[in-house]
């Protein structure tokens, strides 16, 4: 039978016995490369798989195969550079499986039922938006959530604020609660300083020891803890020393930490050593700010989960990932503001009333540092023409021509998207970007005349 339609009946299978979020995260991106004497060796994505197949997943695989080919097979899960490159991955033991002991885990009793483990219900795997700049980090903590204390222990998040670590921090606790009767306990350091600080006080006569073990308790006898923007622990020594017993003791009885940061562990210079050495053990993933694809995917998310009745045009949401920051709150809050400005104005949200109610939210100094009106004006003044006639949608070869090539080294001199460029050209669709780039790269190849006159905008917008 074909690796490709073995491997597509048999992921029918696996995804028949799991979630759509699981599904989608662990093998939608997986592929059969090769069959042979007992050995199937499976692509997938990135190192963070290999891992997590391997532990989560490798019975429910074996099964399948088991079922569609009536035979046990190894399994061998390689990244494509490694298939590339034809270096062999160790095999894995198919008998390494610890299912008694994770599912004697998610069935046991819950010691306290009134535990208050401080999540925000609302934030869940679910409606996280995943792209290339959180990806990694949405894999790992899934991974985590899915086998915690068993995979990557503590798992380390960080980045700027406003980029959903807290969001994927309450999406892990969340599905766990969800999944076992594990106790989680969600904190941020700003709280754990100050409990331990009135626990410090209520026992300065050294005799009242009851507060002390209470505050003990609630932090240690937890199988999940999850701190979040632990930088705040800086210059509170003697907070530092309690957490780091808190690490030792929960890291030692295997139970999963949580740790988010806006800075790596390394760069954690404020943190004592000890620490930043600790945080280190298991895995830091960072998050980046979102690229323009995931900026227009958070869009969507968010208008689908309001169920607007206005209609937004993807010109004016692509207008939006174009120019607003780089941080989920700020996406949220021009959403917002663009909702409110319209339902007061009684207007309908096109380009022109995006860009009067979004003033405020627009990047600080965008217009003075726009390479893209700059390279307008540079092409507008040498075809003497007006910069509203290269927005305009005329079509004359003594405009359309010089629009053309306007586009074209906008997107070669600027890291500007098609779509972007597109807005800036008085909301040209991203495929007409694309076409005028395309001629223009054509016809300098075998048109002198052209290949001179880029020339000398090209030296214009350099000098």
């Amino acid at each position: 039978m074909d690796n490709t339609v073995l491997w597509s009946k048999i992921l029918e299978k696996i995804k028949n016995e799991l979630s759509s979020l699981s599904f989608e995260t662990w093998f939608s991106e997986t592929k059969l490369y090769s069959l042979n004497n007992g050995v199937a060796k499976i692509i997938v994505p990135m190192l963070l798989y290999k891992d997590h197949l391997k532990a989560k997943y490798k019975d429910l695989i074996t099964s399948c195969f088991v079922e569609e080919i009536g035979e046990t097979v190894e399994l061998e899960f390689l990244i494509q550079e490694e298939v590339d490159e034809e270096e062999k991955q160790n095999q894995i033991n198919l008998d390494n499986a610890d299912d008694n002991s994770i599912a004697a885990a998610l069935y046991e009793d819950n010691e306290n039922s009134n535990f208050e483990s401080n999540l925000n219900k609302k934030y869940t795997f679910d409606n996280f938006v995943v792209g290339n700049s959180n990806k990694f980090a949405h894999a790992a903590a899934l991974a985590v959530a899915e086998n915690p204390g068993k995979m990557y222990n503590p798992l380390f998040i960080y980045g700027n604020s406003g980029l959903g670590k807290t969001h994927l921090m309450y999406a892990i606790g969340n599905y766990i609660e969800k999944h076992s009767n594990k106790r989680v306990l969600y904190v941020t350091s700003e709280t754990f300083i100050n409990e331990f600080i009135d626990i410090t006080r209520k026992n300065e006569d050294k005799s009242d020891f009851d507060n002390i073990e209470f505050f003990k308790k609630k932090y240690r006898d937890v199988d999940v803890l999850i701190v979040d923007d632990i930088q705040y622990l800086a210059k509170k020594v003697e907070s530092q020393k309690e957490f780091f017993h808190t690490f030792n003791t929960l890291y030692g009885d295997e139970k999963q930490i949580i740790i988010s940061s806006d800075r790596s562990p390394n760069d954690l210079k404020i943190l004592e050593d000890r620490l930043r050495t600790r945080f280190n053990w298991g895995l830091p993933v960072n998050i980046n700010p979102p690229d323009f694809d995931l900026k227009v995917a958070i869009y969507k998310k968010l208008i689908s989960a309001e169920s607007l009745n206005k209609e937004i045009p993807d010109s004016v949401i692509e207008y939006m990932a174009s120019n607003i920051g780089t941080d989920i709150r700020s996406l949220i809050g021009s959403l917002t503001r663009l909702i409110a400005y319209s339902t007061m104005m009684g207007a309908e949200i096109d380009i022109n009333l995006a860009m009067e109610a979004l003033k405020e939210y627009i990047n600080a100094g965008y217009s003075e540092k726009n390479d893209v009106s700059r390279i307008q004006k540079i092409v507008a003044d040498y075809f003497k023409i007006s910069i509203e006639d290269l927005k305009s949608k005329k079509r004359n070869a003594g405009i359309a021509f010089p629009r053309q090539i306007a586009m074209y080294l906008c997107r070669k001199h600027t890291d500007e998207s098609f779509p972007k460029i597109g807005i800036e050209f008085g909301g040209k669709d991203h495929s007409t970007v694309m076409h005028s780039c395309e001629k223009i790269e054509q016809e300098i190849k075998h048109n002198k005349s052209l290949a001179d006159e880029i020339d000398k905008l090209e030296k214009d917008i350099h000098s």
